[in-house]
């Protein structure tokens, strides 16, 4: 039991950095200046279901995809590990510009669902950790994970003129950065496994 709670929270965790929350905030709260709270709060909710439908397609096809390319998990890993780290010096280094929009623009799938929260780099993680968890039981737990840290992202979005009362664009240019060095953490992860498996392969 203990094992299955910390594969869960383990997975939650990783999932929740990869959508890079904090930044998807900042693009969130820029591209949405002219919109009324009420619009702010629908408009979440959709980003949330459509990274979760997305997501999900990913999680549950990443081993279909890889045997169409023939790509072997390791290579994915090694250029999704590459991907990653270039994303969370980006994020590292990003500044607070964006577009403003208007209410009557549809912005939820793009470009905060993609590429704001699934970038390239997420989009390869997703396939990585979805081909990595191969028995039914691990699939449902770490669907149910993917879909918690995807409705932590969205009550993030819903909360996000609060939030940013709060903290501050400061503050969540801080998160961001400190966002971006646990993606690199997970990249060099990625990279080093990969790299292990070729290895012992080979």
């Amino acid at each position: 039991m203990l094992e299955t709670v910390r594969f869960f929270v383990s997975v939650w965790l990783k999932f929740f950095f990869l959508f890079t929350p904090f930044f998807a905030l900042s693009m969130f709260l820029t591209m949405t200046a002219g919109y009324t709270e009420a619009g702010r709060r629908r408009l979440a909710w959709r980003v949330s279901g459509a990274t979760a439908l997305l997501c999900l397609a990913l999680f549950f096809f990443g081993r279909a995809i890889f045997a169409v390319f023939g790509i072997t998990l390791d290579a994915f890993r090694v250029g999704t590990g590459g991907l990653l780290f270039l994303s969370a010096v980006a994020l590292i280094q990003a500044s607070q510009a964006g577009a403003r929009v208007g209410d009557d623009e549809d912005i939820a799938v793009v470009p905060l669902a993609i590429p704001v929260i699934v970038g390239p780099a997420t989009t390869g993680a997703l396939l990585v950790l979805g081909a990595e968890i191969a028995t039914p039981l691990r699939k449902g737990i770490g669907c149910v994970a993917l879909l918690l840290a995807v409705a932590c992202v969205g009550l993030i979005l819903r909360m996000a003129v609060s939030i940013e009362q709060w903290i501050g664009r400061r503050g969540l240019s801080i998160l961001s950065k400190i966002t971006g060095l646990v993606l690199a953490a997970l990249a060099a992860q990625m990279i080093l496994t990969g790299v292990r498996h070729f290895l012992a392969e080979g």
